[in-house]
C-alpha cells in the first residue's frame, strides 16, 4: 500500500467505480488482459473462484437430474440461419471461421489456405447445434426428457470489453433440455432460475430479484426468458443468470420430433439456461471495498490464512511449529461438508506486507501469531468483512472452537450488508417526475414501478435515461396504473442502469 494512500485500492469506489473494479482485479491477482484483444487470462486465484462455483452448481444440476456432455465449438452457418430471430440476435457478435489452414505467402509469412465450403461460427451459444444432435436422439416419447448441461467456452465479438463482465471469450455452463409437454418445459425453466437464485444468495451472498424479461430483452428465439438481477455497489444492475423457455421454436427449426403415447408425431418443447464467469465480476462488485477483494467463505479459494510474525531468528522455529500445528488442527474442522481451506504464509517477508497481500485477495479470516501469542497460547484474528485494524485476541482453543461459526457469521454478514444496500438504493416510483429525478445525471439504483409499456417505450427510456427494464417481478401484485402509459396492470418492473 502506498505510503500516502488511506486505502489499499486507488481510486476508491466513490472516486471512480470502473477503475476501482479493475484495480481490485489486479491487486487480488484474479486476471489480466491477454495479448488477444478483448480476451483475458484468468489467473489461479480467479480460476479457483470459478472452479468453486462450478463444483457447487454442478452438484445442484446433478441433484436435479441433469447430466454433463460436450458439444462442438464450431457451428455451421446454416444451422444458425434456421432460426431467424436467433440469427438477428447474435449476428453482430459472431466470430466466423472461413478457411481450414495456413499456407506460406512466399514472403516468410502465412496466409489463409483452403476456403471452407461452409463458414463455421465459433460457438456464441449452442441451441442450434445441440438441437441438430437432439433431432437424432429423439424418436419417441420414451426418449424424453433429455436433461443435459455442458461446461464450455463461448465467443461473442464484443467491442467494449471489461474483465469478467464482458469479454470476447468467456467460460460458462449451458443447460439444454427437451420435454414432451409445454408444462414440463416451463417447470424446468422456472426450476433452473430458482437454482441460480439460491446459489447467488446462499453461496455468493449476493441478493437477487427473480423476474421475467420483457419482449425487448428476451433471449433471441425464446418464448419466455427469466433472469436473476443483482445490484452492484454503484447502484447498477447485473444480469447474473438466465433461463429460457424456448417453446417449440428451436424444435421446429432443428426437427426435434417424437411419436407420442397416442401415436401422434409432435414437436418437442425445449429450454436452455446458463451462468458464466460474469458471476466473478458480480462477486467483486457486490462485496469488495477500498482495500481490495472481499470473498464469502463458501467460495473463497482459501478461507483462512495464518501469518507467522517473526521479529528475530531466535523465534522462528517455535512460531512456525505453533503455526503448522494450528494449520493441522484447523484442517480437521469442516465447513460446507469439506475440510477448512487453510494457507500458512511462511514467506520471508515483512508481516505488514503479508497482511495487506491477503487483505487485497479477500481471504475471510487472517490469523497472526507472534512469539508472545505462542507463549500465551493465543492468536490474533482479523475478519475481512470488518476494518483492516479490527482484531480479536483469542485463546487458541476458543478460536478453534468457534472458527466455523465465525465463517458462517462472515457469510451472513456479507449477505445482510448487500441486502441493506439494495434496500437503501431501491425506490417505489409512482409518477414520471419521480422516475426522472431518480435517474437524473449519474443517479443509479432500482426503480420499482407498475409497467404496461412496450419495446418502443423501453428504447425511449434507454436513450433518454440509459435505463432498461431489468425484469418483471413475479409476485402477485394488486392492480395499479403504469407510470408511463397510464394503463391498468398487475405487473411491476425493475428499471435500472445496467452492465
Amino acid at each position: 500500500m502506498a505510503a500516502n494512500a488511506k486505502t489499499a485500492i486507488q481510486p476508491t469506489r466513490e472516486a471512480d467505480f470502473p477503475q476501482w473494479y479493475q484495480q481490485v482485479i489486479k491487486a487480488a491477482d484474479l486476471a489480466e488482459n491477454s495479448p488477444v484483444r478483448g480476451c483475458m487470462v484468468i489467473k489461479p486465484w480467479g480460476y479457483t473462484l470459478w472452479e468453486n462455483m462450478q463444483r457447487i452448481l454442478d452438484a445442484e444440476f446433478k441433484r436435479t437430474g441433469h447430466e454433463n456432455a460436450y458439444f462442438p465449438l464450431f457451428i455451421p452457418k446454416s444451422y444458425i440461419e434456421k432460426e431467424a430471430k436467433h440469427v438477428e440476435g447474435f449476428a453482430k457478435e459472431c466470430a466466423v471461421v472461413t478457411h481450414s489452414r495456413l499456407v506460406s505467402d512466399g514472403e516468410g509469412g502465412l496466409k489463409p489456405g483452403s476456403e471452407l465450403e461452409e463458414p463455421l461460427i465459433v460457438r456464441p451459444t449452442s441451441e442450434t447445434i445441440i438441437g441438430e444432435v437432439y433431432s437424432n436422439w429423439v424418436q419417441s416419447y420414451r426418449d424424453l426428457p433429455i436433461l443435459i448441461n455442458q461446461w464450455a467456452n463461448v465467443v461473442r465479438w464484443e467491442m467494449r470489453t471489461r474483465m469478467f463482465l464482458r469479454t470476447a471469450e468467456f467460460l460458462w455452463q449451458e443447460g439444454h433440455t427437451v420435454h414432451g409437454t409445454a408444462q414440463e418445459a416451463i417447470e424446468e425453466t422456472l426450476q433452473m432460475i430458482r437454482v441460480y437464485a439460491d446459489f447467488a444468495e446462499n453461496t455468493m451472498a449476493m441478493p437477487v430479484h427473480v423476474g421475467e424479461k420483457t419482449e425487448g430483452e428476451r433471449f433471441p428465439g425464446a418464448v419466455n426468458t427469466y433472469s436473476i438481477e443483482a445490484m452492484m455497489q454503484d447502484g447498477k444492475a447485473l444480469q447474473a443468470g438466465t433461463s429460457h423457455f424456448l417453446g417449440q421454436n428451436f424444435a421446429k427449426s432443428s426437427g426435434i420430433q417424437f411419436t407420442s403415447q397416442e401415436g401422434v408425431e409432435e414437436f418437442a418443447w425445449t429450454t436452455s439456461w446458463g451462468v458464466s464467469t460474469r458471476l466473478v465480476g458480480g462477486l467483486i462488485m457486490t462485496h469488495s471495498d477500498d482495500d481490495g477483494l472481499v470473498l464469502p467463505p463458501k467460495l473463497a479459494p482459501k478461507q483462512i490464512v495464518i501469518i507467522p510474525v517473526i521479529p528475530n531468528e531466535d523465534n522462528r522455529s517455535s512460531v512456525l511449529e505453533y503455526c503448522e500445528q494450528l494449520k493441522r488442527e484447523l484442517e480437521e474442522h469442516r465447513y460446507q461438508d469439506a475440510p477448512l481451506k487453510v494457507q500458512l504464509d511462511s514467506r520471508d517477508m515483512r508481516g505488514g506486507e503479508k497482511a495487506w497481500h491477503w487483505v487485497k485477495k479477500g481471504v475471510p479470516v487472517r490469523l497472526e501469531v507472534g512469539p508472545r501469542d505462542v507463549a500465551a497460547g493465543k492468536v490474533v484474528l482479523y475478519r475481512r468483512d470488518k476494518g483492516p485494524k479490527d482484531k480479536q485476541f483469542l485463546e487458541r482453543a476458543e478460536m478453534l472452537g468457534t472458527i466455523v461459526e465465525t465463517l458462517s457469521s462472515i457469510q451472513n454478514a456479507l449477505f445482510e450488508k448487500a441486502s441493506s444496500y439494495r434496500t437503501d438504493q431501491t425506490r417505489e416510483i409512482s409518477d414520471v417526475g419521480e422516475f426522472e429525478s431518480f435517474f437524473k445525471g449519474e443517479g443509479a439504483g432500482f426503480a420499482v414501478a407498475y409497467w404496461a409499456g412496450d419495446s418502443t417505450l423501453e428504447d425511449e427510456l434507454s436513450k433518454s435515461h440509459k435505463t432498461t427494464v431489468r425484469c418483471l417481478l413475479m409476485d402477485d401484485f394488486e392492480e395499479g396504473q403504469c407510470v408511463f402509459t397510464g394503463k391498468k396492470t398487475r405487473k411491476k418492473a425493475i428499471l435500472a442502469k445496467a452492465y
